[in-house]
């Protein structure tokens, strides 16, 4: 009541309210004061990182936090009057913007941000203009020398640094895959299996920087985990500077256009498009833009917790992620985030991308000269999963609302400049009138598509057009095949592609109907553009000409799209096609549906990826700590697309330096009872306090980490044990990770983001806590896979990769120790082996597991007389 009633002064607003139950808590947050102060600066928003940020001294304990807050505001507030203060310009006038819409901080900064003597630029005038380059010629053939990748990994590593025989025959393994190529459509592709600490950022980065040095080329570095990005980032500064003697970029970062901010809705955002907090959010991010490396802002250096800050999705509306960039046609385009990053990688070295962009780019990209042909696939066993995902076709109302959008434009009502397809070519159409017919035909069918509202109507029975009837009838036969008897009423429903009757299938007909006649006029608008640009008008000028091109991208997306949508239709009505699988679902969250449609995944999506990230490449390298299967390659390989164009793939491992046997236990606690939530959080709670703290919890269903979380969170912070958890706490993943990576006493509960990719060496991570054993969900995806591939087997290799990625968390360097707790009594022998080979393994109960967490791991530790198994 008494934080209700008085604007008080507090950091992370949103986690306050959350902790106190109170969800309209406001005030004065200092983390909304460092985002205006030092925009682009990174953060830990605890007390202790924030303390760490300003030089100040961090806090003993919670009764020390309050002074500190007003100790930070201050030097906040005084850095503002400071000359040294590199931010300054942009704050004044940002700051009349805000004083209007009554932000917090205003009063508090008036008086101390003066008037500039000259006026300030605003931000789309002063950001830099990009410049065109010339292509690059192709890179020389080269083979590289071994003792060259080992003196440049030596130069890397440094002088001071310890000795690493394996890291050394990595490099030299990795430089293989830069051999020329032998035959067309051949490439050299290398597996390479290196246990954690082998170094293998420096290990394949050597023999890349040799050989962009020596043929001119670009390497590609691809990861699943926005984490890894980050540290690649890092490590390259050691191989390349930061910037060439012309100014331009040896190292760029690249991610899909939905992760960078867009300065045409950011204009849109600061003119009207943004109403109360969100539009005091666009200033923050003007701020920042004026400031940040590269405009990434998921996972570059906008703070991950601003747009959390504001308890919406303003952060997702600041970037692309409909799809609907007018390229040149656009007052920023020579200033993009976007097409600077694109035009940069083209000139770089090295490319530091995602798994789903580089097969997004090799399917559909704009420029087929800039594709990559060196490629490194870091965290390697995601690459099925990357590959499953891209090469997906998805008919659902939430895509077809989209592309509707991207054709008509937002529905009436809707602010901001998103334009149509007609706004976007209006110059072509009243130039070219085949041109314009094209457009007319398209709009005209895409008015079959769903509309807002589309699920509400579906609800009350009253579906409009053939694809909403398509959809409710999906809806109606997944509710009627459902077997759950309404357990799993907050999740997901799904149905086989099977069995359907004609009514149905008469559905499916008239929506793939609707689907052709909107992508005929798509083709012939494609066509019509074409030929605009092999014999163009006097009018068409070089910007012109990009803004068709880009047009012409788009539409080639869209037509291959509905192509898909319009496949997966036709095959209802016949027989299945042994390469695809096929569902039906109904997609819920918390009981609520929020999507309904049909889905198609390859069997084996490693085809396609063969295909069209493979075949034009001349090298590509798959490492991962958990590539393959125990002693088994046979699933790494198949899992690489090799073989389905007649490669053979090059293998190699180099086991992890660590002494596990001293460093780690696995402790397998055998009197949980499964499915006691009561059990499972006292098991949590208890393991928590006889570890301190440092404790990472991983679960395989949301429902059971909510339930967890909110039996112990209070109990373990009146302990001084402070308890985050994902899906809980109104904070981003990467936020989480940094906040406990900060903190040794701090605790943090996730899903499977957490599973793999989080890299918290030393004390911070002591204690690695799985509520049970990770089996498959059992999809009927799964069901498909887990039939063609073996059965139980196959569940066994992808329960064995999980526990293997979950156990790496632990152990990330020769100084860590650490237990690895599973509370499951029915943890099969058969999985053990998913353990690096040594390490302990013992079956006790909870109370003997206690008493090992709380002693720590030691060699005394190990040598016991208590029940061990070792893993083979």
């Amino acid at each position: 009541m008494a934080a209700a009633d008085t604007p008080l002064l507090m950091l992370n607003a949103p986690l306050v309210a959350t902790r106190l139950g109170y969800p309209d808590l406001s005030g004065l947050d200092l983390l909304e004061l460092y985002a205006f102060i030092h925009p682009a600066r990174f953060v830990v928003p605890t007390p202790k990182g924030l303390a760490n940020a300003l030089g100040l001294a961090e806090p003993e304990g919670d009764d020390q936090v309050p002074a500190l807050l007003q100790s930070a505001a201050a030097a906040l507030l005084d850095t503002c009057e400071s000359p040294d203060w590199a931010e300054r310009e942009g704050a004044w006038s940002a700051l009349q913007s805000l004083i209007r819409m009554r932000w917090p901080w205003a009063a508090q900064l008036t008086s101390r941000i003066a008037q500039p003597e000259r006026a300030e630029r605003w931000l789309f005038s002063k950001l830099p203009e990009w410049d065109e380059a010339p292509e690059r010629p192709q890179p020389a053939q080269v083979t590289l020398d071994e003792d060259t990748v080992l003196a440049r990994l030596a130069a890397l590593t440094g002088d001071e640094a310890e000795q690493r025989p394996g890291q050394r025959a990595y490099a030299a393994e990795t430089a293989q895959t830069f051999a020329p190529r032998r035959r067309e459509a051949a490439p050299h592709v290398l597996l390479t299996q290196a246990g954690t600490g082998i170094g293998k950022t420096l290990g394949y980065l050597a023999p890349a920087s040799v050989w962009s040095q020596e043929s001119g080329g670009t390497v590609w570095v691809s990861t699943f985990t926005k984490a890894l990005q980050r540290q690649l980032r890092r490590e390259s500064r050691r191989a390349w500077p930061g910037k060439r003697a012309d100014g331009s970029q040896p190292v760029v970062v690249r991610k899909g256009r939905e992760n960078y901010l867009c300065l045409l809705n950011l204009e849109d955002a600061l003119q009207g498009g943004f109403n109360g907090r969100a539009a005091i959010l666009a200033q923050l991010v003007a701020r920042w833009a004026a400031y940040t490396q590269d405009g990434d802002m998921i996972g570059g250096d906008l703070p991950g917790w601003l747009g959390t800050l504001f308890r919406q999705r303003g952060i997702t509306s600041l970037t692309d992620r409909r799809g609907e960039c007018v390229y040149a046609g656009c007052p920023h385009f020579r200033k993009c985030f976007i097409e600077r990053a694109a035009r940069a990688s083209a000139q770089a070295d090295l490319v530091i991308a995602n798994h789903a962009l580089v097969m997004v780019n090799a399917a559909r990209g704009r420029d087929h000269a800039a594709r990559p042909t060196r490629l490194i696939f870091d965290e390697g066993h995601h690459v099925f999963e990357a590959a499953d995902s891209t090469f997906a076709a998805a008919l659902t109302g939430a895509e077809t609302i989209e592309l509707r959008r991207w054709v008509l434009g937002p529905e009436r009502g809707s602010k901001g400049r998103r334009r149509g397809l007609s706004a976007r070519l209006a110059d072509i159409s009243s130039y070219d009138e085949q041109g314009a017919k094209a457009i007319a035909a398209a709009a005209y069918a895409a008015e079959a598509l769903p509309g807002d509202g589309w699920l509400q109507r579906l609800g009350e029975g009253a579906p409009s057009g053939p694809l909403e009837e398509l959809f409710a009838a999906v809806r109606a036969l997944v509710y009627a095949r459902d077997e759950s008897g309404g357990q799993e009423a907050g999740y997901g429903l799904e149905t086989e592609a099977a069995q359907l009757d004609g009514a149905f299938i008469e559905r499916a007909q008239a929506a793939g109907s609707a689907l052709a006649e909107l992508r005929q006029p798509l083709m012939r608008l494609g066509l019509r553009l074409e030929s605009l640009l092999e014999e163009p008008p006097d009018w068409l000028d070089g910007p012109g000409r990009m803004r068709i091109e880009g047009a012409r991208h788009s539409l080639a997306w869209r037509i291959d799209l509905l192509s898909a949508w319009e496949a997966l239709l036709e095959r209802l009505g016949g027989a299945a096609d042994p390469e695809f699988v096929d569902w039906l679902a109904v997609e819920r969250s918390d009981a609520r549906e929020f999507d309904i449609g049909l889905h198609r995944r390859w069997l084996d999506p490693m085809k396609p990826f063969a295909r069209v990230v493979l075949e034009p490449s001349h090298g590509v390298m798959l490492t991962s700590a958990t590539l393959k299967d125990s002693a088994d390659w046979d699933t790494a390989v198949a899992r690489s697309g090799a073989a389905h164009i007649g490669v053979a793939p090059r293998l190699s491992a180099f086991d992890s330096p660590f002494d596990y046997a001293a460093q780690a236990e696995v402790l397998i606690v055998t009197d949980v009872p499964k499915g006691d939530i009561p059990a499972l959080a006292a098991a949590y709670g208890r393991l928590i306090e006889a570890a301190g703290g440092g404790v990472l919890g991983l679960f395989t269903a949301i429902r059971r980490l909510r339930a967890v979380y909110g039996r112990i969170a209070d109990r373990l912070a009146r302990a001084g044990l402070p308890l985050f958890a994902q899906h809980v706490d109104p904070i981003d993943t990467g936020t989480l990770v940094d906040i406990f990576r900060d903190d040794p006493r701090a605790s943090l509960l996730g899903t499977d983001a957490l599973r793999d990719g989080v890299d918290v060496p030393g004390h911070s991570l002591r204690l690695v806590v799985m509520e049970q054993v990770p089996w498959p969900k059992p999809s009927i995806l799964h069901r498909a896979r887990r039939l063609a591939g073996g059965g139980s087997a196959h569940d066994d290799r992808i329960i064995r990769a999980r526990l293997a990625q979950a156990f790496g968390r632990l152990i990330r360097s020769r100084e860590d120790r650490g237990h690895f707790v599973v509370l499951s009594s029915a943890f099969p022998s058969r999985l053990l082996s998913a353990f690096p080979a040594g390490t302990p393994v013992r079956r006790l109960t909870l109370d003997e597991a206690l008493q090992r967490v709380a002693g720590g791991v030691s060699e005394d530790a190990v040598n016991t007389d208590a029940p061990l198994t070792k893993p083979a």
